[in-house]
């Protein structure tokens, strides 16, 4: 997959698309209907098959959300977006003067006079040009105007009929239910990050750790997890079973929160690599112990509970 961080003078290769247009922060189950129309679209036209997407995310630049709150920040997106086989990726900055444009200068600029789609796919809640006056109607509306196809995307609902969203994904990991979550990404939620120097004490008592700070991330509950963690190897990703603690290490006394990885009979040193964790299931809340001697042993039976769980 190609990525472009403009729209203006793009190659042959990514104009005349037909094009998913979205924030897809999470890219969960519904993204992935948008994202695989365009898709159909695209083989049926014999067009490249793009996604038009914004960075940073709109609610980060106009400070709705005051906590971290990303389910995939941009490298993980991409990564997300270019598993499903998509062609082209165009990234936009999201400043001042593109919540300015209006929807209308948008389509046509943007759209026709940057990308000359062909076809244009959206999800049907999305919402775009100053003011938030841009919607499926305009688009439309203005496909007639511009000669481009247009279709919007009925919500996609899950087993429980309740439509998939990025709200419902957070609401799952903030809660502690990271499989839940993983019922509406369609694969277990992913933190990827820079492996820092820890004060080792995790090796100090036998179970070594990778530690991740998670940046713009949205928080889970803090606790203990099953994880797999992706390691760089041979020029392969190669997935390990571990268990990682999410917080602030209470018998320590620690105050920053930090992710703290241990994978399995892992002899490496991962030290400044980025490492790619996934969390699978939920263990315990974190609490603090009365001595090392309790912690380690609540950390073997941890280890052996989330080796049972990633077996089955």
């Amino acid at each position: 997959m190609k990525i472009f961080r403009h729209y203006e003078d793009l190659p042959e290769e990514a104009r005349g698309a037909a094009v998913a247009i979205g924030n897809f922060d999470g890219v969960h189950l519904g993204h992935q209907a948008v994202i695989g129309e365009a898709g159909r679209c695209a083989r049926d036209l014999g067009v490249p098959w793009a996604v038009l997407t914004f960075e940073p995310h709109p609610h980060a630049f106009f400070g709705v959300e005051k906590a971290p709150f990303r389910l995939t920040p941009f490298k993980t997106k991409s990564w997300h977006i270019e598993a499903l086989g998509v062609d082209v990726m165009i990234v936009l900055r999201f400043d001042k003067a593109f919540a300015e444009l209006d929807a209308p200068t948008f389509v046509h600029d943007v759209l026709m006079g940057g990308l000359k789609a062909r076809h244009v796919v959206s999800g049907y809640d999305f919402v775009f040009g100053n003011g938030r006056r841009g919607n499926c109607e305009l688009l439309l509306n203005m496909g007639v105007e511009e000669e481009f196809d247009f279709t919007c995307v009925r919500p996609v609902h899950d087993n429980a009929s309740e439509a998939y969203s990025s709200t419902r994904v957070r609401e799952f990991l903030v809660g502690g239910d990271p499989r839940a979550a993983a019922g509406l990404l369609g694969r277990p939620f992913e933190i990827e990050g820079l492996v820092e120097q820890g004060g080792k004490r995790g090796a100090a008592i036998g179970f070594p750790t990778a530690n991740l700070h998670l940046g713009e991330y949205l928080r889970p509950r803090q606790g203990v997890y099953a994880v797999r963690a992706g390691v760089e190897q041979d020029g392969a990703l190669t997935w390990l079973d571990g268990a990682a603690n999410f917080g602030q290490r209470p018998t320590f006394g620690g105050d920053d929160v930090i992710l703290e990885v241990h994978i399995f009979d892992y002899k490496g040193d991962l030290y400044g690599q980025h490492l790619r964790v996934q969390l699978v299931d939920y263990l315990r809340p974190e609490k603090k112990f009365g001595g090392v001697d309790d912690l380690k042993a609540q950390i073997a039976a941890d280890c052996e509970k989330a080796r049972k769980l990633l077996s089955e």
